[in-house]
């Protein structure tokens, strides 16, 4: 489930997923930037360039280059702003492409034994009218291609079974 919204000129991305694995799996995968560039689609050239650490931390600064627009590479430093182990972590943009970038994982186990992942990203265009109709032209499509992409990574992953 993919869901977008809009409130005082910010948008908002929802994701849900449930993985048939357990919550310290998950939490094992997921807080490993390593596996970022994995669940991340090719088209996009996803780089980490800083050194690469097991898992992550609170105040932890990881730096990228990626390309959201093809042919143009651009760099994007990301902060982990909050963790709590097998419940969720927060990573928001310092410098990148967006004027504000905060996603939030989350971490809930289900009675069945199984994961469910939840996504919200909190995001601000620049450019004011501009990047408000770059998100109705290609953005909010790209946003959705890369988490219907991580789904699919995901699904054959960890719900093959």
């Amino acid at each position: 489930m993919i869901r977008f919204s809009k409130h005082s000129g910010i948008y908002t991305l929802e994701s849900h997923q449930e993985l048939n694995i357990s919550i310290e799996e998950a939490w094992k995968y997921f807080s490993s930037p390593v596996n970022l560039s994995a669940i991340t689609p090719p088209k996009m050239k996803f780089m980490i360039t800083s050194k690469l650490e097991e898992k992550v931390y609170k105040g932890q600064i990881i730096t990228y280059k990626v390309c959201p627009i093809p042919y143009i590479k651009t760099n994007w430093v990301t902060e982990i702003t909050e963790v709590k182990e097998n419940s969720f972590f927060i990573d928001e943009q310092r410098f990148g492409p967006y004027a504000m970038w905060h996603h939030e994982h989350f971490f809930e186990r289900l009675p069945n034994g199984n994961t469910l992942i939840k996504d919200k990203v909190s995001y601000k265009i620049p450019f004011g009218f501009l990047g408000h109709l770059a998100q109705k032209l290609f953005i909010k499509r790209q946003l959705n291609q890369i988490f219907q992409f991580r789904s699919k990574i995901l699904n054959k992953l960890f719900n093959a079974k």
